[in-house]
């Protein structure tokens, strides 16, 4: 079987399965794994095809950059980003935690995990037992009404006695947030 007959299967294999080993491709294929990568590499550098924590997937949204806001388009490059996780292993980046709730929101069933980055550490925290502070009065130039994430109650506290807002739990704050959106097309200031 020739190379470009090899990445033609293993697009169909994808678009049936959604994700597979390079060990099941290759096993399949009756061919080495280096066969495999080196088949993948083309695919890969045209977007066809990405590497996930599970394998290899196809890209379903091929409109969207990967490295824009799922929810909003901006670019999600930003400290603030925020990364969900989804149970086919595919990882969607929300600019901030006001656009990662939203879209948590609206895909919570598809979702294992939601991460986040702590607003004074900069360290990366699961967003289901972290403290989201709404609406400080602090200008951070992205969606509004403006969250910011803090791994403790008490940082998020100190920070709120300086800078206002209001604190919510990660179940509150999607409460909160798509309260405030609610017929509400757009989330810039």
């Amino acid at each position: 079987m020739l190379p470009i007959d090899r990445q033609q299967q293993i697009l169909t294999w994808l678009e049936e399965e959604g994700t597979l080993r390079v060990s099941e491709i290759s096993s399949r294929l009756e061919v080495s794994e280096m066969t495999v990568y080196r088949d993948l590499k083309p695919l890969l550098e045209e977007n066809k095809v990405h590497k996930t924590s599970n394998g290899i997937s196809t890209i379903m949204d091929q409109g969207i950059p990967t490295n824009a806001c799922i929810y909003c388009l901006k670019p999600a490059t930003s400290r603030r980003s925020v990364q969900l996780v989804k149970k086919d292993h595919t990882i969607e980046q929300a600019c901030c935690p006001h656009c990662g709730l939203l879209r948590y929101g609206d895909i919570q069933e598809e979702v294992v995990q939601i991460l986040c980055r702590n607003f004074l550490t900069d360290m990366t925290i699961s967003g289901k037992t972290a403290t989201f502070l709404i609406n400080a009065d602090l200008n951070l130039n992205c969606c509004q009404p403006q969250v910011i994430v803090f791994e403790s109650d008490k940082q998020a506290r100190q920070f709120q006695t300086g800078f206002g807002g209001h604190l919510h739990s990660f179940k509150e704050a999607i409460s909160v947030i798509s309260k405030e959106m609610s017929g509400t097309d757009c989330c810039h200031d």
